[in-house]
């Protein structure tokens, strides 16, 4: 549950930030369906010091993609674009976007060093990149699957909010017959974990079915890494997926602030005056919308 000193501060961002979060139009190259960029589980610890305006730290671990490999420049990595778009939306605040990706790891390798690479950060949100590398070496994926789980209990531990982002589309994971295994297995991490998907696979599919020819490649000539189009795109929608659940959560803490001034005996806000949907007594729930 939201804490109650939320109310105020989400009162306030949904004032200050509201201008701040009409960026310049997407690339059309990196439009997706409606819903598919969405993360659903509330992101509460970025959401309440993104209303408070305070610094925003953020550690993207994970394998190659993350690293950036078939990027032509760091800054050109996602973790780096993905700093440049949040800082572009929110150009008030102090934020840092870390990149502690290593070519070749898989879950257990990174696993074993959130501790010393990621939760002495402190940071306010993690995301991991995880699934690749063990769907290329084996198909026998239970022990990745354990190792994901713990790592979010781990991480979720250390106070901080946990996106997963799942396997890349590419040519030489569908050759691979463990893809959907492990698709599966990361989703079923995030539901249980109740924390955040960001939906890399069925974003870069679509991608791949909708481009023009003449389009840019997001998948570089080795038919695994993406390229510095792919990494953009990547951060630009994953930028916009993050702004929407955060600014989602907001507008629930606003509401259940309203709920508690009324038990106060202060006049209470309507319960359905800011998405014109009602709330259901009981549900925890986040109504991040689709972004793209």
């Amino acid at each position: 549950m939201i804490c109650r000193n939320l109310g105020s501060a989400a009162a306030l961002a949904l004032v200050v930030l509201a201008p701040l979060a009409s960026p310049a139009a997407e690339p059309q190259l990196c439009a997706a369906p409606p819903g598919w960029t969405a993360i659903i589980a509330p992101l509460e610890r970025t959401a309440r010091r993104v209303a408070a305006g305070d610094k925003l730290t953020i550690v993207a671990v994970g394998s190659s993609s993350t690293a950036g490999v078939g990027a032509s420049d760091p800054e050109l990595t996602y973790p780096s674009r993905l700093a440049a778009e949040l800082r572009r939306r929110y150009p008030g605040l102090d934020i840092a976007v870390l990149n502690r990706g290593v070519s070749g790891q898989d879950a257990p390798e990174e696993f074993a060093r959130l501790s010393s690479d990621v939760t002495g950060l402190h940071p306010d949100l993690v995301i991991w990149q995880v699934g690749t590398n063990a769907v290329l070496r084996r198909d026998d994926l239970a022990a990745d699957g354990e190792r994901v789980r713990q790592g979010i209990g781990l991480l979720k531990e250390a106070g901080s909010d946990v996106v997963l982002m799942d396997l890349q589309y590419a040519q030489g994971v569908l050759d691979r017959p463990s893809y959907a295994v492990m698709e599966d297995l990361i989703a079923e991490a995030a539901a249980e974990g109740q924390v955040g998907l960001f939906r890399r696979f069925a974003l870069m599919e679509y991608w791949q079915r909708t481009h023009p020819p003449e389009a840019a490649a997001m998948i570089g000539a080795d038919g695994l890494h993406m390229t510095d189009a792919g990494y953009a795109c990547l951060a630009v929608d994953l930028a916009a997926a993050l702004e929407a659940n955060w600014q989602a959560e907001l507008k629930l803490g606003h509401r259940v602030h309203g709920r508690i001034d009324a038990v106060a005996g202060l006049p209470a806000a309507p319960t359905s005056d800011l998405d014109g949907s009602p709330d259901i007594p009981g549900v925890r729930r986040n109504d991040a919308k689709p972004v793209n």
